[in-house]
């Protein structure tokens, strides 16, 4: 039994003098440049003329992968999924993003959407441009080709959690 106890007591002064270590991730600062985990925006898309597009919601994950939902996605004039892929900072305080989305029947194929993106100092606003380009549904998406469906402008606002 003193076995036990003394067992026990050099367990809880190892734990009691070890730093804690933390089981999350830690949360990210707007305004840090250098580690910028990500961040979600309200983003409008307008055509190269200027008009209005669309309204997207797009978050940038801390784990470098990308996801957008648009409010043009469900019609009437398209029907496509939300898209998802991935991004990287682009060694100049910005973000290039590239994402993929289906379209439906009965015109199924596969969009691909490069994104740059640029924000202001504390990362609060966001600008940027997207290219857009569809392939076959069977086509490679990744490899290049394609055809041009046009370039769009966007800018937007960090979504935050008031």
């Amino acid at each position: 039994m003193l076995k036990f106890r003394l067992w026990g007591v050099i367990v809880l002064l190892a734990l009691a003098c070890s730093s804690p270590t933390p089981l999350y991730a830690q949360q990210a600062t707007v305004d840090s440049r250098s580690d910028f985990r990500g961040a979600t925006y309200l983003i409008t898309v307008k055509t190269a003329a200027g008009a209005f597009e669309s309204r997207v919601v797009i978050t940038l994950h801390g784990d470098r992968t990308l996801s957008a939902i648009d409010s043009d996605q469900g019609g009437p004039t398209f029907f496509f999924t939300s898209q998802l892929g991935a991004w990287r900072e682009d060694g100049k305080e910005g973000v290039v993003g590239r994402t993929l989305d289906f379209d439906y029947p009965p015109n199924a194929d596969v969009a691909r959407l490069d994104y740059t993106f640029t924000f202001n100092a504390d990362r609060t606003k966001v600008a940027g441009t997207i290219t857009l380009t569809s392939f076959p549904l069977q086509g490679d998406p990744l490899d290049g080709g394609g055809t041009a469906e046009g370039t769009f402008t966007f800018t937007g606002t960090l979504v935050t959690p008031r």
